[in-house]
Formats: structure tokens, C-alpha cells, sequence
């Protein structure tokens, strides 16, 4: 089974940080990073901030130690990490997935 999981992160730098130790730890395949405005709830008020939205392509197995990773290096005190099932997808690609996040 395959996964995206979805974080963000408050900016350029902190999100390719946290993406180069997925990648080398080969927990993700991919990290995609795209700019953002965001408005959220935060101690009684609603705040508007430019953050970076991460998208990661991995196994589902791997979430666990993919969180953890992202918990060890995130300057935030809650830190938005979601996973979303991949249902269907392109074989070729799901294979690259997994090929990818292959650990001796």
C-alpha cells in the first residue's frame, strides 16, 4: 500500500531540511513543496501567515517512522502531518514508490 502524506512547515528552508532527511532515510520517494497562504486558529485568534504545504509520496508502512522524522526536525509546537491512502494510481508509478524507499 501507498500513501502522500501531507505537512507544512513555515518556510523554504525548514521544508528542505525536513524533505533531504526523508529522502536520504529513503522514507519518501518524493517531496513536493508548494508555497501557501494559510488562516488557522492559534490561541483564541484566527492568523494569517505564508507557510510551504509538503506533499510526500511513500509506503504506508513507513508513516510512523515518517512523522517521527518530521517531529524530530519541525520548529512548530503542533505540527499539521497527515496521510492520505493512495486508492488507485499508475503501477509504473506506485512501483517507482516503491523500488525508491527500498532500505538494504
Amino acid at each position: 500500500m501507498y500513501s502522500t502524506v501531507l505537512f507544512t512547515a513555515p518556510n523554504l528552508e525548514s521544508s528542505r531540511r525536513i524533505c533531504k532527511k526523508l529522502l536520504e532515510s529513503k522514507l519518501v520517494a518524493c517531496a513536493n513543496i508548494f508555497p501557501i497562504d494559510s488562516m488557522y486558529w492559534w490561541k483564541g485568534e484566527i492568523l494569517e501567515e505564508k507557510e510551504y504545504a509538503i506533499l510526500l509520496k511513500a509506503r504506508t508502512q513507513d508513516f510512523e517512522g515518517i512523522k517521527k522524522a518530521i517531529l524530530n526536525n519541525h520548529p512548530y509546537q503542533i505540527s499539521c502531518i497527515v496521510r492520505y491512502e493512495i486508492a488507485e494510481g499508475h503501477t509504473q508509478y506506485l512501483e517507482w514508490i516503491e523500488e525508491s524507499t527500498r532500505r538494504s
